[in-house]
């Protein structure tokens, strides 16, 4: 009897220490204790939280955790979905895109404990003094996006005539150029009043860019503008190390009078204008590598390399892109060109006075067969076999 009794007992011991074993299994996947201090809701703290948690969803073994068949095929399906979203965001595709910063979303507000209160700890939304001409673009942009989608950037620019010449400081011809005094004029304007829902999403945003996405540039890239590149101007890296080393007091001039670096230079073109955003900025020559490293790779184009210094390639929403880096080039950097099919019209395209006659000359041209030469600088609209018109 007492055997007996000892057997049972050892029997629910285990049964015991079996249930918790598979609990805690469960509780790895699902949530994690975080410690709360001063830098807990930074961007960076935040960033990298997100960064530990996609990797171990993408890499648990369900196998291990004890679920029934059913859940089993439905955690498998989800941890398939999150995995190719993870690689075809970096290709610039804007559902992939979407579904990881949805989770990002869940993750920060229901795992990180971010509430109204902290939110404000990673971008002082309440403290506007506080706030860099690179968050207050992210507020316009998001506030933007909301109404218009991706005619976001371009109804920016045209309510206020940010395409138009300028002269900026240093420079002595005009020039096309967004400032940060503009976009701090422009968000003092607006005023905007944020839900904690808005805020939580410029966040997520922000973290995202720098973990998945194309950092400065990420939302930009998405607009339904002509086109974007980096890296195509300014002091490379390379030689401010060398004057560093040998002239330091030429490097003291540089500073003085803010000569932008390569890793400053990002520059859109809208209608038709090359404009540089000289509010913003890639921050380092690492996060501008890191960019040029991804923005090429949709369909596998092969390895950018040192003997193999450029790529031309096309991303997932038929952008085409150029990649260069060094010792091709002085610098990283990278061209994304976007062909805008469905808005493209002769009425578009030609804007000049007596364009009636000339539409109606193409169109007979095109009509009898002639070969036609088109000529002229670098964005201004010849590119007509890119619109179907040849």
């Amino acid at each position: 009897m007492l055997n007996v009794l000892l057997i049972v007992i050892v029997l629910l011991l285990a049964g015991f220490a079996l249930f918790h074993f598979i609990k805690k299994r469960q509780s790895e996947e699902v949530e994690e204790v975080v410690e709360v201090d001063d830098k807990t809701y930074t961007l960076e703290m935040m960033k990298d939280f997100i960064k530990k948690r996609l990797d171990e969803i993408t890499k648990i073994n369900l196998y291990d955790i004890g679920l029934s068949e059913e859940e089993l095929k439905r955690r498998k399906q989800k941890k398939y979905e999150l995995k190719k979203a993870l690689k075809g965001c970096t290709y610039g595709d804007v559902n992939d895109k979407k579904y990881v910063k949805e989770l990002i979303y869940e993750l920060l507000y229901r795992e990180y404990g971010v509430n109204e209160t902290n939110v404000s700890k990673a971008i002082p939304f309440d403290i506007p003094s506080l706030l860099t001409a690179q968050d207050k673009f992210d507020i316009i942009l998001y506030m933007y996006k909301n109404e218009f989608g991706y005619e976001a950037m371009g109804e920016i620019i045209k309510k206020y005539h940010l395409d138009d010449l300028k002269y900026v400081e240093g420079e002595a011809k005009p020039c096309y150029v967004i400032t940060a005094e503009e976009i701090e004029k422009i968000y003092d304007q607006e005023n905007f009043v944020l839900t904690f829902s808005d805020k939580l999403n410029i966040v997520v945003q922000r973290i995202y860019q720098h973990y998945k996405g194309y950092s400065s540039i990420d939302e930009i890239r998405d607009m339904n503008i002509d086109g974007i590149s980096g890296g195509v101007s300014g002091l490379p890296e390379s030689f401010l190390s060398q004057v560093a080393q040998t002239d330091g007091d030429y490097l003291n001039q540089i500073a003085e009078h803010k000569v932008p670096r390569a890793c400053d230079s990002i520059w859109i073109m809208f209608h038709g204008k090359s404009i540089r955003l000289a509010f913003l900025s890639f921050g380092s020559e690492a996060e501008l590598k890191r960019v040029c490293q991804n923005i090429y790779k949709y369909n596998n184009p092969g390895q950018l390399s040192d003997t193999n210094g450029y790529k031309i390639n096309e991303m997932k929403d038929g952008s085409r892109v150029v990649v260069v880096r060094p010792s091709m080039s002085e610098t990283w950097a990278f061209f994304v060109r976007k062909f805008d099919v469905k808005r493209a019209t002769l009425e578009q395209i030609i804007r000049f006075e007596g364009k009636e006659e000339a539409i109606d000359l193409l169109k007979y041209l095109v009509k009898g067969a002639r070969i036609l030469s088109l000529t002229g600088e670098q964005g201004c609209r010849k590119n007509n076999n890119a619109y179907g018109y040849d």
